[in-house]
């Protein structure tokens, strides 16, 4: 029987031949990763296990991004906390206020993450870096103290559904459109403990930054991870980044996957996922005649903070003015994308328009800082949860979309279609 992506990877990094679904392994680990809210927790697991070492002190990444620039005495305090263990155990991979990202966006731009690897971070959206054709996953604090200390973890193996991707994406549609969609189709657990595989002709029109988006967003239909084939878009995304050696897996010919299903991503539009789950998935068509008035648009996270969703939003907003009432928040997802923002002009793009610029933080995303929601306020976010509450009142409301749409939205008042602002300001 062949084997998946995924399998493939998991059985490389258990040191076996071969593997079947439902099967428990040990696996050795290349990243372990958590976060200021996350890490205190592991770090508490590590002592309190007795374990005095870290496995790998540059295969370890503590990245400071929920609440960071604290914005209370407890997030003060977790964030000294883990400062005190990254020094403890001389940490390679630190990132504090100043050199922090959100965590997602800035292990892929470091090179940290490579094709072929498997990765566990103490955070849903680390399914993010199967983009990169690595396996990636979630875990919790407890399996993170592990394998801070052990570089390794246990898994099950998973099964797999195939996205065979045709086709290519149309005018202002995005990553983060065909992954609604996608969601919309299979439901929030139709891919439960699965892996998503994405394959097929169609990745040639997905720029890396859509892939690290879908795979992103995985967990938001209930997989185990996402992982896409690697391919020329992926080496050259790797090749100034990463110098040390990876391996590329591909799944073989027989691989048994539990079902096929074909995207044709050039039939994709525009997507809003109303509230409460990523599900409820509408055409930007449909969204249009709900004629849905919003009160704060956010344009960032580790799902869209990256340059080309910035520069989405800037071709929009430029020679534009947001609505009255609507407060727009733009949140690039490193320094160095905030960087470029400011090179290329991005920044006095949105400040013209009546937005504000946030320093990299996760902030509203789950509700930490930086834009949270009164009882009865509307929020197009490119975030990737709406769940009740996610961003502030549970009487509040998110709407899921992708930079393009959440930028048009912010220029209207409401939920809009990027099309209809063509030829000016609306």
């Amino acid at each position: 029987m062949g084997l998946t992506m995924t399998q493939k990877i998991l059985a490389a990094h258990a040191g076996l031949d071969t593997v079947v679904p439902g099967q428990l392994i040990r696996a050795d680990l290349d990243m372990v990763l958590a976060n200021d809210i996350t890490g205190p927790v592991s770090i508490n697991a590590f002592e309190g296990a007795g374990f005095d070492k870290v496995f790998d002190k540059s295969r370890i990444s503590l990245v400071m991004d929920h609440f960071t620039p604290n914005k209370d005495i407890k997030s003060a305090e977790q964030c000294k906390q883990c400062r005190a263990f990254a020094r403890r155990f001389d940490i390679d991979n630190f990132y504090d206020v100043g050199s922090m990202g959100i965590e997602h966006a800035l292990l892929p731009e470091k090179g940290l993450v490579a094709p072929g690897e498997a990765i566990i971070g103490a955070d849903s959206h680390t399914c993010t870096y199967g983009a990169l054709g690595a396996f990636s996953t979630g875990v919790g604090s407890t399996d993170l103290a592990a394998g801070i200390a052990t570089g390794q973890a246990w898994f099950k193996i998973p099964e797999a559904i195939r996205f065979e991707l045709k086709g290519k994406l149309g005018d202002y549609v995005s990553g983060k459109d065909v992954i609604l969609h996608i969601i919309g189709m299979i439901g929030v657990d139709g891919a439960l403990y699965k892996s998503m595989e994405f394959t097929g002709e169609g990745l040639a029109s997905l720029s890396m930054e859509d892939r690290l988006c879908i795979a992103n967003m995985a967990i938001e239909a209930g997989a185990k991870n996402g992982i896409f084939m690697v391919d020329d878009i992926t080496k050259a995304y790797v090749k100034d980044r990463i110098d040390r050696p990876y391996k590329t897996f591909a799944p073989d010919e027989d691989a048994v996957y539990e079902r096929v299903i074909e995207i044709d991503l050039s039939k994709i539009h525009p997507t809003v996922s109303y509230p409460h789950l990523p599900e409820n998935a509408k055409t930007i068509e449909e969204a249009v005649q709900d004629d849905i008035a919003i009160d704060q648009v956010v344009i960032g996270s580790c799902t869209n903070g990256r340059l080309s969703d910035m520069k989405a939003a800037a071709d929009i907003l430029k020679g534009k003015k947001i609505a009255d009432g609507v407060r727009g928040i733009i949140i690039p997802a490193t320094q160095q994308v905030y960087k470029d923002c400011i090179r290329l002009g991005y920044i006095d793009t949105f400040i013209d328009a009546g937005c504000i610029v946030s320093t990299p933080t996760c902030g509203p995303c789950l509700g930490g800082h930086m834009g949270i929601l009164a009882e009865g306020e509307r929020c197009v976010a490119t975030t990737n949860r709406n769940f009740v509450g996610r961003m502030g009142h549970t009487k509040s409301e998110v709407y899921l979309a992708s930079p393009a749409v959440a930028a048009a939205s912010a220029i209207k008042g409401k939920i809009a279609d990027p099309a209809d602002l063509q030829g000016g300001n609306q």
